[in-house]
Order: structure tokens, then C-alpha cells, then sequence
């Protein structure tokens, strides 16, 4: 398998969805879903009416047809919900998630592969975050049921799912510890996910895709390299400007006046020690300029990894009111994101795109009521009678502190979960008709989208992005 110069990012809920994976990989380079909350996206998607037919031809290809007419029957409307009615929830993850919704995760992300890599040869990854650990397992046998070419994963450190990827390939059960704050020593808690009872018949041998670990330091590389469950194939090196969940600075945390992580010289990944493992990687946050892939390639890279152009261009998720909104932010240079360190429920910084009627005004934030109902960014913990609880930090605050949280770790934080929804047109319905705000995330160089913008035009197309950054020639 070639291996490609530009790796388009797996951004946030369904904004690297299957039409932008696809347009990249057409166009030669990696397109690559994003595979958080697809259970979510699929169903809402459903209970639109499924513009186009799109989800239900793929439906029709899934190898296990009574599972696909499942999801079908709980969650098609045809024609499409009434935009006053609530969607139907999905279940959340759970250590014991119920059947119905380990299929719907399954289908949904042989969905997503399945259309990104339709009638055609190019090569498609999926991302996901190791932070979100309940749906993994299911989710990769599902992507690998499509013949995802690489999983990426970051936002952790994944030494366990190389092993895994190998074993569910083999149609062999795979299994994930799973984190559980106060668990006493010795306690261990882990899903296994065995593709031969999931199947109900014997398992079909998958192809192994590539494993690529995001990081942001050559120590972290070194462990993946050398400790892993199996082999990792390479890495995307992330700096903090990336867009998305970033790793914290290394050492006490220390904010600028702003109010933002301050990184240092201790955050400057060691490149030297990364050649050094022999594995091919690729550089991400910043490179959206023209030459950065050249001057990434004379560092020994194997080129970039860009996000925040692709989330932005005519074939991403996001809404396309906010799109309009962030090219003209570009154009008249008022275009920033502001790294928020208390944002997120998992507790890593978070970049905010600063958009008027998001999530990122504070007036807008503290107006929304705290509620938890989609629970990707739960934290699992030990309960004092030993069972295990689920609790997040932007849930109502009684409902926190009842499960023995601290009140602060609640401060400033938001449901990123429905925010990222509602980004890309999936927002819930809540009482009295109001619906979710989004809340949109991306890179420092959201300064930068105007550039892509051909002459006489008001957008760009994802093939705009990839002419201007690929080099005319390589160097050698």
C-alpha cells in the first residue's frame, strides 16, 4: 500500500464524513472518516428521510442483512421527522451495552467506510478517539467489515488496539480495559467484543488495516513503538495548533493572559528520536500553507496531516451557514480560535472556533441547561459498593456531585457531545422547540481559509485544498 503525502484529519462528529473521505481519496491522497458517535450520526441521519438513498444502499450491502433491517425499522422516517420533533435517542454506552446497540455501532461504521470507499480504489482510514473507550471494539470490527485501509487514533495512548485490530481480522474476540476511576487494586474492568457470537456464524477473515497513532511526543511514540499489543505502522505527530482535542503541555499547567494552555519548548516534539523508530510519520498542525509538505518531507516525514481547510471546504459536515461564517471571518481577518482548557469533559484542552451563536459565547453557554444525554465523554468510576457509575462534568451539577464528583471539575465545562452534533446539522430538538447550538472546533489555521478560495468563488472544494498544498515536484 502507497503510502500518501497528505492524510485528510478525522474531524469531530461526521464533520470528516463519508462524502469529504471520499472526495480526498479520490483525489489521491487519504480520506479519513471520523468514528466518533457514528451510532448517533447514522440514526438522526435515518430519522431525516436519508436524502438521496445513500445510508440505505450501503444498508443493503452489510454482510449480516437481519442486523441492517433492525436499524432500519427502529429509526427510518421516510420522508424525514417533522423539524419540531425530538430524535429518537440512541442508547448510551455502556460496560453492558445492550445488543441493539452494539449492531447499531457495528452497522454504522461499515456505513461510513463502506460509502467513502464506493466504486473506487483509494484508500480510506477512520479516526477515533481512545478516550471514548465503551463503542471501540464494535466500531472497528464494523469499519474493518468495510475494508478500511488505516485506523488513526489519538487522544490516549492506544497501546491496546494494534493487538486487537490483529485479532478481530483473524475473527478472533478482542478485548479493551477499561478505565474506571477508584477502582482498587488489583479490580480490572474490560469488554471483549467476539466477532463469532456477534456474527451468529463463523466470522469472515478481514483485511488488517494500518495503524497510525497520533501523538504529540517522541516519548509517547517510543511506548506505542515498543509496547504496543501489535504492530504499530507509523505515526501523526500533533502539535498544539491542531484543531480538536490537543494534548496538554507537558509539566504544571500554565495559562497565557488569555486564559490559554501556555506550550513550551517541552512541547516541541523530538523528530530526531522519531526517525530514529524507523517508522514513516506524518506531521499535523500549522501545515495548511503551501510548502509546509515540502518542508515537512526535508524533515524526514512522509508528509502531513491537514484538518482545518478539509473541515471547511464544500464536502465537510458542518453546517453550511457556518462554513459562510468562518470563510468570511477568514477573509476580513478576524478568524481565531481560543484553546480552552476547561471545555472539554475529558479533560483535554479543546479548541474553540469563535463564532457568533455558538457554544463559544459564554452568554450563550451559561443560558444552556446542563444535561448529559449521549455520554460519549462520561467518566466510568467506582462506585462505593463496587459496581461501576457513569458521570460527566457538563451533567446537571446535583447529578455530579450525588455521584461523588468535585464540583470543580464541573467549572466552564460543555457538552461537547451535542454541540459537535448540532454542528454538522444533527442538533436534538429540546423543549419548547429550541434545538442545541453547535459548538465548532478547528486549528489556528482557520485564519487561513480564505486562501483556498479560487477567483470568482465563495467556497472551495476539497480538491482546491490538495492542489495548493501538494509540491509541484518532491524532493528527493
Amino acid at each position: 500500500m502507497s503510502q500518501p503525502l497528505i492524510i485528510q484529519g478525522g474531524m469531530g462528529f461526521a464533520v470528516s464524513g463519508w462524502p469529504l473521505a471520499r472526495a480526498v481519496s479520490l483525489s489521491g491522497q487519504l480520506g479519513v472518516v471520523s468514528g466518533t458517535a457514528l451510532d448517533v450520526v447514522l440514526a438522526r441521519r435515518l430519522q431525516l428521510g436519508d436524502p438521496g438513498a445513500d445510508l440505505r444502499r450501503a444498508l443493503t450491502r452489510f454482510p449480516f442483512p437481519p442486523m441492517a433491517a433492525r436499524v432500519l425499522a427502529d429509526y427510518f422516517v421516510p420522508g424525514g421527522k417533522a423539524p419540531a420533533t425530538p430524535f429518537k435517542p440512541t442508547p448510551m454506552p455502556r460496560l453492558n451495552s445492550r445488543l441493539a446497540l452494539i449492531e447499531l455501532t457495528v452497522v454504522a461504521n461499515f456505513v461510513e467506510v463502506f460509502l467513502a470507499k464506493e466504486g473506487h480504489a483509494g484508500m480510506v482510514g477512520i479516526n477515533y478517539l481512545e478516550k471514548i473507550q465503551l463503542p471501540t471494539l464494535p466500531a472497528l470490527f464494523g469499519a474493518m467489515l468495510a475494508g478500511v485501509d488505516y485506523i488513526l487514533m489519538g487522544a490516549g495512548i492506544p497501546r491496546a488496539i494494534p493487538g486487537a485490530i490483529d485479532l478481530l481480522a483473524q475473527g478472533q474476540p478482542a478485548s479493551l480495559r477499561i478505565d474506571v476511576e477508584g477502582a482498587l487494586p488489583g479490580e480490572e474492568h474490560a469488554l471483549t467484543f467476539d466477532p463469532r457470537s456477534f456474527c451468529g456464524e463463523a466470522p469472515p477473515q478481514l483485511k488488517r488495516p494500518m495503524f497510525l497513532g497520533i501523538i504529540a511526543s517522541a516519548t509517547l511514540a517510543m511506548t506505542l513503538a515498543r509496547k504496543a499489543s501489535g504492530h504499530v505502522d507509523g505515526f501523526v505527530v500533533e502539535g498544539p495548533t491542531a484543531g480538536g482535542h490537543n494534548a496538554p503541555p507537558r509539566g504544571h499547567l500554565q495559562l497565557t493572559t488569555a486564559g490559554e494552555p501556555l506550550y513550551g519548548s517541552r512541547d516541541v516534539p523530538e523528530l530526531k528520536k522519531i526517525r530514529a523508530l524507523g517508522l514513516p510519520f506524518w506531521l499535523a498542525g500549522g501545515y495548511s500553507r503551501p510548502g509546509k509538505l515540502a518542508e515537512a518531507l526535508h524533515l524526514g516525514a512522509a508528509g502531513i496531516q491537514v484538518g482545518t481547510p478539509f473541515a471547511f471546504c464544500e464536502e465537510s459536515g458542518i453546517h453550511p451557514d457556518l462554513k459562510k461564517r468562518a470563510i468570511l471571518a477568514s477573509r476580513l481577518g478576524k478568524a481565531s480560535v481560543f484553546t480552552d482548557p476547561l471545555a472539554s469533559p475529558a479533560g483535554f484542552p479543546f479548541k474553540v472556533a469563535q463564532i457568533d451563536q455558538t457554544l463559544s459565547d459564554p452568554v450563550l453557554y451559561r443560558d444552556r441547561p446542563r444535561l448529559c444525554d449521549l455520554g460519549y465523554l462520561r467518566h466510568l468510576y467506582r462506585k462505593p459498593d463496587g459496581d461501576v457509575g457513569y458521570r460527566c462534568p457538563a451533567e446537571p451539577l446535583d447529578n455530579y456531585l450525588r455521584k461523588g464528583g468535585a464540583a470543580e471539575q464541573t467549572i466552564g465545562r460543555k457538552c461537547i457531545c451535542n454541540g459537535l452534533a448540532a454542528t454538522v446539522g444533527l442538533a436534538q430538538v429540546r423543549s419548547k422547540s429550541s434545538v442545541e447550538l453547535p459548538i465548532v472546533t478547528a486549528g489556528d489555521d482557520i485564519s487561513l481559509l480564505a486562501q483556498f478560495i479560487p477567483p470568482g468563488r465563495d467556497s472551495y472544494s476539497a480538491a482546491d485544498v490538495i492542489r495548493q498544498l501538494l509540491p509541484t515536484t518532491t524532493p528527493a
